[in-house]
């Protein structure tokens, strides 16, 4: 707090006519207000307060095709801003890229202000807020947006600030599919490069068992093409080590054969039934093929509304077959309300767009889960404390299938042995005191974290350890600072699961 302060302070203070040039305002490659000043505080990566001076601001933005925002600039409010509005902070400067020249200038930009505290925000998902910062410069992606798909190859190339509903709508054109996620307005670059979890996972392996190489804006601002055979250890590490070693400007990926219409939907039941839903769901969530994928969870919406059970299905097998992969969640009885039915495959990927809940504020727990012990759903069920002044939620991504068919050391992502996701969520009105929910949420999760084995880096909480996050890698870790050490060993890129490095730049 006492950072922000200083930053908002000072560039009031030092607030002086603008010393833009006419050319760069005429061709939109600054979008600034008219009081600017020359120099700017800012921030590192290491916390230390330093001062942008107005001339290597201009030299940047002389380098950029795309925009560069100041404090003040029409369009930086718009800009800074992420999915959940808990984080409310600003960045000194936001570059908006449109390709790869332009990322590159950013990076350089960073690396050689001391080590500028960088963000990089694709979709604006980050649970913790690491798509943004304050006093640093936040590199956005989001101009920089194309898919291109090649059926005969049956490949799709995607640039790094594409949104998952861009890939599912060229690619379903030609009745061809890669997995990703289950919110199409979320960013490829962050899903991605954390592992990439989705309706189709259990089918085809995670987003990460689907990449046939990348092209990597490391911290030395080079451009290199990763794959099995080139550059394999980057490679390697982009898979599941998050945003580690660099910026990704572009996503090959394998893509499979698949019917446009699935059988997808909800059951929904009441919250009586509760136990007897989770241990169904542990029971027959290894078992089920590998074609059906199930998501449930217990939800308590604000305002003391009707507290619901549910298990969210996506079928994407034979038809024929459906009625059998379905008929052990059948056991559970007549649902109180049932949103079965054919469905098309773009559209499905749409359906939660509306009702993601980071669009609240919002505070989550999550840890993977080998199974659903009867202690575990006691755990959840007895320690659940509704609040009419808040959403209270517990949830949980099945794993298993495809995804555990894959080495643990294969890629970086390591947790191929898991059952699910389990998330604990709560979320509340924008402006509403955080504070008893947030206590409340850890409290509970002290209860359900005995239970888990490490945790998806895509959910990554502000409050995870160094010790923590290295003992979630498992036997990758050593190998993953290895690869940091060599592409980003002065640790630019911080704002992720961070794996520090051992090396520094001299």
């Amino acid at each position: 707090m006492k950072r922000r302060a200083f930053l908002r302070t000072t560039l009031a203070a030092s607030a002086s006519a603008s010393l833009l040039p006419h050319r760069a305002l005429a061709e939109g490659r600054w979008q600034v207000a008219p009081q600017v000043p020359p120099d700017l505080p800012a921030v590192t990566g290491a916390g230390e307060r330093i001062t942008l001076r107005g001339r290597d601001v201009a030299d940047l933005a002389a380098r950029l095709r795309g925009r560069l925002l100041l404090p003040g600039a029409q369009g930086y409010e718009e800009a800074r801003q992420i999915l959940n509005p808990s984080f409310d902070k600003r960045p000194a400067l936001i570059a908006q890229v449109t390709g790869v020249a332009d990322v590159r200038a950013a990076v350089d930009f960073a690396r050689d202000q001391r080590g500028l505290l960088l963000a990089v925000k694709c979709g604006g998902h980050s649970l913790s807020g690491k798509s943004t910062c304050d006093g640093g410069i936040m590199i956005d992606l989001s101009p920089f947006r194309a898919v291109r798909v090649d059926p005969a190859a049956r490949r799709a190339r995607v640039t790094g600030g594409s949104l998952l509903g861009s890939v599912d709508h060229e690619t379903m054109e030609h009745g061809l599919v890669t997995p990703l996620g289950t919110v199409s307005h979320t960013g490829v670059g962050g899903l991605v490069t954390g592992g990439g979890f989705g309706r189709l996972a259990r089918r085809f392996g995670l987003s990460v068992d689907n990449l046939t190489a990348v092209d990597v804006v490391t911290a030395d601002g080079q451009l290199r093409f990763a794959s099995e055979s080139e550059n394999p250890d980057l490679f390697w590490g982009v898979r599941g080590g998050g945003g580690n070693f660099g910026i990704v400007t572009s996503f090959e990926f394998r893509l499979h054969p698949l019917e446009r219409q699935v059988l997808a939907g909800r059951l929904v039941y009441p919250i009586s039934r509760a136990r007897d839903l989770l241990r169904l769901c542990g029971d027959y969530g290894p078992e089920a093929p590998d074609e059906l994928q199930m998501d449930w969870g217990l939800d308590y919406p604000p305002g003391g509304g009707e507290a619901t059970a549910w298990i969210g299905l996506c079928y994407s097998g034979s038809p024929g077959a459906a009625e059998r992969a379905l008929a052990p969640i059948r056991g559970l009885g007549a649902p109180l309300a049932e949103e079965m039915g054919p469905m098309d495959y773009v559209a499905l990927q749409r359906i939660g767009d509306q009702s993601d809940p980071r669009a609240l504020g919002s505070y989550v727990k999550g840890g993977f889960i080998a199974g659903m012990p009867e202690a575990l759903v006691s755990a959840i069920v007895d320690g659940l404390q509704p609040d009419p002044r808040r959403v209270t939620s517990i949830f949980f991504q099945q794993s298993g299938g495809a995804i555990g068919r894959v080495a643990p050391d294969h890629t970086a992502f390591p947790q191929r042995d898991v059952q699910a996701n389990m998330l604990a969520f709560v979320g509340w009105n924008h402006g509403d005191d955080p504070g008893d929910h947030v206590e409340w949420i850890r409290s509970y999760w002290a209860a359900l974290e005995p239970f888990t084995h490490g945790f998806y880096v895509n959910d990554l909480e502000e409050d995870h350890t160094a010790s923590a996050i290295a003992e979630n890698y498992r036997q990758n870790h050593e190998r993953l600072v290895a690869v940091k050490n060599r592409y980003d060993p002065g640790n630019l890129f911080r704002l992720n699961a961070n794996v520090e490095p051992t090396a520094r730049m001299g």
